[in-house]
Formats: structure tokens, sequence, C-alpha cells
């Protein structure tokens, strides 16, 4: 493990990724500090350019903070991210592991299943939910994470098959442990480190997935988010350009970030990347 985080320092894609990370994480705590206000609330006048009226990014079409927003939102959209990724763990890697594990029909069965789930387009399908669930933070995560588990439980599976293989593993049923036993003290923990570089991907993908229904108005009415202020914003682009970008930027600021974290985990915990 020191090794790993040795390896981890080294990369210098990996230390951007968590010093940008870590500015949306604290502009996500300063929030209530910055701006004690809802960011619904109007401020000035709206369409208002960047700097002026006492509005460090401007305002909107109803004349509310662009940066008030913001910060508002980058708590919204890291919450649902990271709770729609371990919604998509819990799925996806007791599926995968319980395949991998079992073999015969159950792997058989659980296999066609995941392909179900794979012939449908996520966002589609994440749109298709969230309409009929009534938009909302509750809804978003659990149509995200329905959506984003199936690579997980393909990647767990595989894992699993080869690390169930192992002498180790062998010797483990030997000595008569049960297989839940064998499963959550020898297989899971060596197969644990594709599955984090995998899940840390996840959740770049779930912040882009919620963007994308909240700019095609699907997301929660009483939570401010970034795809919200692009899809207001995106009417008036050509004459408050501002409205749009600064969201926008936030979006491709946290997806580059996690992105390069993921990267970085996936050179410090893949021994054959890390030795080349």
């Amino acid at each position: 493990m020191n090794d790993s985080i040795r390896t981890f320092l080294r990369q210098p894609s990996g230390l951007l990724g968590l010093a940008i990370l870590f500015l949306v994480c604290l502009a996500a705590a300063l929030a209530p500090i910055l701006y004690p206000g809802s960011p619904w609330d109007m401020v000035g006048a709206p369409l208002q350019p960047p700097g002026t009226a006492g509005s460090l990014l401007g305002t909107d079409t109803m004349g509310r903070d662009i940066a008030s927003g913001i910060l508002h939102g980058a708590s919204v959209s890291l919450m649902i991210g990271i709770a729609s990724t371990i919604a998509a763990l819990a799925v996806g890697v007791t599926l995968g592991a319980i395949a991998g594990y079992a073999g015969g029909m159950v792997d058989r069965l659980i296999v066609r299943f995941i392909e179900i789930f794979q012939t449908i387009p996520n966002f589609v399908l994440a749109i298709l939910l969230v309409a009929i669930l009534t938009p909302s933070i509750s809804t978003i995560i659990l149509a995200i994470g329905l959506v984003s588990w199936p690579p997980l439980a393909r990647l767990t599976r595989v894992q699993v098959q080869s690390i169930a293989a192992r002498e180790f593993v062998q010797a483990a049923r030997c000595q008569g442990l049960g297989s839940m036993s064998i499963l959550l003290r020898h297989v899971i923990p060596n197969a644990i480190s594709p599955i984090i570089v995998t899940g840390s991907m996840t959740v770049a993908s779930a912040i882009l997935i919620e963007a994308a229904l909240s700019f095609m108005g699907l997301g929660d009415p009483n939570y401010m988010s970034w795809g919200y202020m692009i899809g207001a914003g995106r009417t008036v682009i050509r004459m408050a350009w501002w409205a749009s970008l600064f969201p926008g930027l936030a979006i491709l600021l946290t997806a580059v970030a996690i992105n390069l974290i993921g990267e970085a985990l996936n050179d410090a915990l893949n021994p054959r990347i890390s030795r080349s």
C-alpha cells in the first residue's frame, strides 16, 4: 500500500486532479459562508456581465448570482456523483462477485441479466427512469446507479474468476472455509484495485449524466445544479455567454480532475503498469 501511495504521488496528473478536486470540494464547503442566501434569489438585474453590480461572475436570465449557483451546485453534483457510484458499486460488485465465484448456471443467468441492461443506451434509460419516477435527488441517484453498474459487474466477474482459480483460494477451500468467507477475506480484497479505479471514473460519468438530466429539465427543482444553469443560459448564449460558460467550466474541470485521479490510481494500483 505504501508503494502504491508513493507511485500515486509521483504522478503529476494525479496531483493536479487532486488539487482541482480539492478546490471544488472547498468551494462546496464554503458556499453557505460566501453566499449564505439561496442561489435561487435575485441579486440584481437580469443578464448583468461579470464584475458588475457586485456579482463576480454576472447574473442569469432571472437576475440570480451565477457564482452563488456554481458554489452551491458543487455540493449537489459531488453528492449525486458519489452516492450514485456507491449504489452502482453495491449492485455491480455483488452480482459480479457472485457470478465470477459461483460459475455455471448462476454465472450465465447473471451475465444475461447484465446484457439486458447493456442493450439499452445508458442516458436513454436514465431519462425514462427519472421521468417515470418524477425528478428528485433520490430518483436521479437511483437512475444513475442503475445505468452505471453493468461495467462494474463485468469487471468484478472477470477479476473474481481469475483470483478464484489461484492456489491460495484453493487452499482456503481445503481448510473448510465457506464461500462467503473466502469471497470477503481472500477474493474481493485481491480484486479491489481495478474496481476502485473504475469506480472513480464512474463518479465523473455520474456527474456528467446528472448535468445532462438537469439540462433537459429533469433535475430536482429544489436544488441548483450546474446542468440546470447551462440549460437556463443556452437561450441567451449569444448575448450572455457567461451564463452557460462558467457552470460548463465547473463541470469540465470536475470531470477532468476525477479522470486524472483515476488514471493515476490505475498506475499506482496496477503492478504491471507501475513497474513499466
